[in-house]
Formats: structure tokens, sequence, C-alpha cells
């Protein structure tokens, strides 16, 4: 999980510092690149690229392609660790989606540390005037679709394996990531090449040590260890990109993150 943790830092540290290129064009880039990893798994291992629970698969790719394009968005006005905090509350409407769509139940003390995590948002935008509030929104509406992205993977179950679930997104992104970018296309220079075509390498990683740890461990225990992207982002935001945090940004930050620790805690226990 830590590896996973700075794989998504690095991440969030290159598409922030690709400010001269769209968003959409990082899309592509990030989606394309991960494609290398995921088809030739595929194709080895003899497992049918088209999926079986299709209209799921493909209403997944659509949910997370909008989650990640706005999540994109956001780091371009907005500190990098705010970001990553607020894009960390989509438990939140997963447990409010679940709680109808799929008739899960949630504790009431689950909606408390939901309600502390929500709370830190509220002081971010609230209290901290340096925070701009189209990121801020970007974030929380991008959280929202990752609550629908959890919803849809639970509905695909074991129906079909990870790498097809994380192929057809890549798919989905690569195409219309693309068709999105013509328009505002910039050609890469030197390095921009290199840094542009890494966000699926890290990407990828990211995600596979990330279900790997989820495969290992125990939940509760590993889990929380996802949020130390925060902190590592933090740290890399204030050196590299000599990002700005005052007092309310970090209570706010603290507050997300125990918030939702304190829920993944709470939910090993059974009622």
């Amino acid at each position: 999980m830590i590896i996973s943790a700075l794989a998504f830092t690095f991440l969030n540290v290159f598409v922030k510092s690709l400010s001269n290129f769209s968003v959409y064009q990082i899309v592509f880039f990030r989606a394309v690149g991960s494609l290398f990893f995921t088809i030739p798994y595929l194709l080895k291992n003899k497992i049918s690229l088209l999926g079986n629970k299709r209209s799921l698969l493909i209403m997944r790719s659509v949910f997370g392609l909008i989650s990640m394009t706005l999540f994109f968005l956001s780091l371009k006005y907005i500190a990098m660790g705010t970001a990553v905090s607020i894009r960390y509350i989509a438990p939140i409407f997963a447990a409010f989606f679940a709680l109808f769509l799929l008739k899960e139940k949630v504790k009431p003390i689950q909606w408390l540390f939901f309600s502390i995590a929500f709370l830190g948002v509220l002081v971010l935008k609230g209290f901290d005037t340096e925070v701009q509030i189209e990121g801020i929104l970007f974030a929380v509406i991008s959280a929202l679709f990752a609550g629908l992205v959890y919803i849809t993977i639970r509905k695909i179950g074991n129906e079909d394996h990870p790498v097809v679930v994380v192929n057809y997104f890549m798919v989905i992104s690569t195409i219309i990531g693309g068709l999105l970018a013509i328009n505002g296309w910039v050609n890469p220079i030197g390095k921009e090449w290199l840094v542009l075509m890494s966000l699926g390498v890290f990407g990828y990683f990211a995600q596979l040590y990330m279900t790997k740890a989820m495969q290992v461990g125990e939940t509760n225990q590993v889990a929380p260890l996802k949020y130390l992207e925060v902190i590592f982002t933090i740290i890399i935001g204030l050196l590299w990109f000599k990002e700005i945090y005052t007092i309310w940004s970090l209570i706010g930050i603290l507050l997300i993150v125990v918030g939702l620790t304190l829920n993944i805690t709470i939910k090993k226990y059974k009622n």
C-alpha cells in the first residue's frame, strides 16, 4: 500500500507539472500508457478482452473517466494535497448510493465519521480563503463519481477479471480523451514525452499494488495506509511547487483523513 501511495503521488505530481496541456490530453496519455500493460496481460493469459458484464463495464469506465478528468482538472486550481484529500471522500458517496441501490446497511456511527470527513471539506472551503471554489467543486464531483465507480465494481463482482475492468476503463478513456484532446492538442517536446507516458506506468502500478495490498492484508490494517498519499503529496507540493497550506487547510485535511480512517476501522466489526 505504501508503494501504491507513492505511485499515486508521483502521478499527481506529474499531472500538476503538465500545466501546458489540456486535461483531455493528460487523460489520453494516462490511459494509453496503461494499455501497454493491460492488453498484453489479458492476451498472454487468454482472458477475453470483451468481458462478461459489458454494460456494467462500460458504465464503470464512464464514471471513472468523469471522476479522473474532474480530479485532474481540480489540480489546476488547488493544491495537490487538498485535491487528493477531497477525492478521498468518495466512500461517503459510495455508502449513500449503496444504501439505496444495493440495500447495504450503514452503521449509525459511520455517518458520524462521514460527517467528520465532510466537515473537513467545509473547513477547507469556509475558512481557507486561499482555496478556489472551482477546484473544490471539481474535486467533490470527482469524488461523487468515484463513489459510483465503487458501486458499479461491486455489481460486477467476480464476474470479470480485475484487469478486464481496468482495461475497459483505459480503452474508453483513451478513445474519449483522445477525441476531446484533438482541438487543443499540444505537441510534447523532449522530456514532456517521458512525463506523459509515465502517467500510465505510475497509474497502473498504483492500482496493481493497492489491489495486492487488499488481497494479502486485513482491510482495516492496510486501507488507512493509502492516506499516506495525502502526506507524500503535501510534502512534494511544498518542496517542488512551493504550494502554500494554511492552518485551516491542514485542519480540513486532517478531519477528512481521520473521519475516513475511523470509518475503515469500524467497518471490520460486525453488527
